[in-house]
């Protein structure tokens, strides 16, 4: 069957050369037909007639469509405590020995890097508000960062659809969402509660990290997949460089710090400790 656009091996190349300049990504060749699937929309939105004509419009200096292209060509599949292991040892753990050592300043701060749509800083929200009680006095804060602005709209929003929630149990959506009336029957927003414990920044993590030393943890979760070994050898060592001495680092159920980085003691399954 044919294409509504040609899409030669030629325009491919220069699509993922661009994907690896804006976003550290490494598209193999099997992702050919996602790209033409995913960059044919915006051609139709622009009323533009080829692959060529789009190439020309993302490689002027001041094109704003660039923002587009990377919003289009990133993945972002996520779900509520998706990985439950990781929230489960997050509660039992880390959280009341974090409550022990910083008991000084009574500051947990916690980046979810790759954050997408959202669900899982709040999942860390809800995580956090179940286990230290508000009464305590503690601050604890939640950088959410992603390189799609479109997704970061939509977790700042807190606005999701019921099937996205209907895996979590009657209790937490009642303790910690609203359901929708009217034009919003059949959605539910996080609480106010939540909202405020996150932040949500667009971030490259190629860039500049506008991020202070000194995270107690980082989820890094289904990110570094699509990196080659010495872009993560370096995106490792930042974030080694980036939590705490002793911080923790969770990574995505088929990522692994092995030959990647030495700074890290593997605690659990996906779960590292810094330790240089």
């Amino acid at each position: 069957m044919s294409k509504e656009f040609e899409f030669t091996d030629s325009d491919f190349q220069k699509i993922r050369k661009l994907v690896l300049e804006h976003t550290g990504i490494c598209l193999s060749d099997i992702k050919q037909e996602m790209v033409y699937s995913r960059l044919a929309r915006r051609l139709r939105q622009l009323n533009l007639a080829t692959f060529k004509d789009y190439l020309e419009l993302l490689q002027k200096s001041d094109s704003e469509e660039i923002v587009s292209f990377i919003n289009s060509i990133t993945t972002n599949l996520t779900s509520f405590f998706r990985e439950q292991h990781h929230f489960d040892y997050l509660k039992s753990k880390l959280l009341p020995g974090l409550m022990q050592r910083n008991a000084d300043t009574r500051k947990i701060r916690i980046w979810s890097a790759g954050c997408s749509t959202g669900e899982e800083p709040y999942s860390l929200a809800i995580t956090i508000k179940e286990t230290i009680p508000d009464n305590l006095g503690w601050d604890v804060k939640i950088l959410a960062t992603d390189l799609d602005t479109d997704v970061l709209a939509t977790g700042r929003e807190g606005i999701y659809s019921l099937e996205r929630v209907n895996g979590l149990p009657a209790s937490t959506l009642k303790r910690w969402f609203y359901k929708g009336k009217g034009a919003r029957l059949g959605m539910v927003k996080a609480s106010s509660e939540l909202r405020d414990m996150i932040m949500f920044k667009q971030l490259n993590l190629m860039g500049d990290w506008p991020v202070k030393a000194g995270i107690d943890i980082i989820f890094c979760r289904n990110v570094v997949i699509y990196f080659d070994k010495p872009t993560q050898r370096r995106l490792f060592d930042r974030y080694a460089n980036t939590l705490k001495d002793n911080g923790y680092l969770f990574v995505g159920h088929s990522e692994t710090l092995y030959k990647v980085s030495d700074r890290f003691k593997l605690l659990g399954k996906t779960i590292y400790k810094r330790t240089m």
